[in-house]
């Protein structure tokens, strides 16, 4: 893959080189055209000069053998070594002088013959082999007339000369921009390079944060990015350590249990004894189902974790549901499930798939296990504007006013009857990934009451 170093230097350098020729193009033709304007302005000028020459206050004769002297020495610039020139184009200037139809004064490089006839001002002309530029002048008030031009190819070479010229620099200085872009797109990148040279030769285990200073804002957000990211996958091991050394811990004894009864079904010596051994067994599995039922959905409440899709539900149809769902338990000891609940309540609320079940069972479930046989467990449900109130009422001791703020920790029971320690503290999490809230109270009958507040929009 390329660099990004070579891939912006290219574009950089392609940019700029688009740029400077379409720039160059422009310069050239504007300076060839300003070139142009300035050998017209030449033209003119030395017109204007031999108008003063020929109108100048001496003698006729006088006149013309400064006229003849003048003739000699442009003769004698085109005739001399080139080393004496004054300029290498210079025989290529043409001067004419006309009184009429006799000729007064020509340069060594014009021809016998007029540039041109036609009226004063600037024109061109092909004559003698060559094009010329020529400029026409009539001098004030005689019958005299003054025609200075050059050759068009003579001009037009020292024009494209000139204006090539201008371009050199470019030209010459594209290379060294070139090194100059390297090196300065490899010192702006360097961090990059430090970032990328950092995360290659890190630890496959280190999950601590980079630390690189200082940065540019660009990369600082991506490191940025990088430390959350690393932040993360570092809370993600310490719960799956967390998670399997809690699941460790809490299947070894129900685990051991289970052989234990395993091993006495196996010794029984009577029916009844190993019919006795199996039906422990199979308490205990149910037991054992139950607590890994609970880990895996405490694992899957854990706050860190991203929150899934809502959806509408009808909170009183989900409670009636998970009711009849709990009630062959309740029947085994001959307990009742008493619903409370307005029907004309709008009962609409938004919650994750199958929140309501999983509140239900872990609330209902504990007060089923802690109530007494033939006992009532009274779920009863509440809203107004803002929030709904589902109320579990059991006949059970209740729970002493100061543990009430610890049973909801991982792992703590309340009492030698208690499970794993795991069903409030699942309750707690799911009611706070929704916005909402427990509360443990005394029951009026002296069990606990159990109230679970839901936002109506989260």
């Amino acid at each position: 893959m390329t660099s990004i170093r070579r891939r912006t230097l290219v574009l950089v350098l392609l940019v700029f080189s688009t740029s400077m020729l379409a720039i160059g193009l422009v310069s050239y033709r504007y300076a060839a055209h300003e070139i142009e304007e300035l050998y017209d302005a030449s033209l003119a000028q030395n017109a204007r000069l031999l108008e003063g020459l020929a109108q100048s206050p001496l003698p006729s004769g006088e006149r013309e053998a400064l006229l003849e002297s003048l003739e000699s020495a442009l003769l004698r610039a085109e005739q001399s070594d080139k080393r004496l020139a004054g300029h290498r184009y210079e025989s290529k200037l043409a001067f004419q002088l006309w009184e009429g139809e006799r000729l007064l004064l020509r340069s060594a490089s014009a021809p016998e013959q007029p540039f041109t006839d036609r009226p004063p001002g600037y024109t061109d002309n092909r004559m003698a082999g060559h094009d010329w530029r020529i400029y026409v002048l009539d001098v004030t008030d005689s019958p005299r007339r003054v025609m200075v031009a050059e050759r068009s190819d003579v001009r037009g070479e020292l024009t494209r000369a000139v204006a090539l010229r201008t371009l050199l620099p470019d030209l010459f200085g594209l290379p060294l921009l070139a090194l100059l872009l390297w090196w300065a797109t490899g010192r702006g990148l360097r961090p990059l390079s430090r970032l990328a040279e950092a995360i290659r030769h890190r630890d496959p285990h280190t999950l601590q944060p980079l630390a690189l200073q200082p940065l540019p804002r660009e990369l600082a957000t991506i490191v940025g990015a990088l430390n959350r990211l690393l932040e993360r996958i570092r809370e993600l091991r310490v719960r799956e350590k967390r998670f399997i050394a809690d699941a460790a811990h809490e299947l070894r004894t129900p685990l051991a249990v289970l052989d234990l009864h395993a091993q006495n079904a196996l010794a029984a010596e009577s029916p009844e004894d190993r019919r006795e051994a199996l039906e422990e067994l199979r308490t205990g599995v149910a037991r054992t189902t139950r607590l890994v039922a609970q880990l895996l959905t405490l694992a899957r409440l854990d706050p860190e974790e991203a929150e899934p899709k809502r959806h509408e539900i009808d909170l009183l149809l989900e409670v009636r549901e998970a009711l009849a769902e709990l009630t062959p338990l309740a029947a085994e000891r001959r307990q009742r499930l008493d619903l409370e609940a307005d029907e004309a309540t709008d009962w609409t609320l938004r919650t994750e798939p199958g929140a309501i079940a999983t509140l239900l069972q872990n609330l209902v479930g504990n007060a089923l296990r802690h109530s007494p046989d033939g006992s009532v467990i009274t779920v009863a449900l509440d809203a107004d504007d803002d929030r709904m109130t589902l109320r579990v009422d059991d006949q059970g001791p209740g729970i002493p006013a100061a543990e009430r703020q610890r049973v909801t920790e991982r792992f703590h029971r309340a009492g030698p009857g208690a499970g794993a320690g795991l069903g409030l503290s699942i309750v707690e999490r799911l009611l706070a990934r929704h916005g909402g809230r427990l509360q443990l109270q005394e029951a009026p009958g002296g069990g606990l009451r159990a109230l679970a507040t839901l936002p109506r929009t989260k």
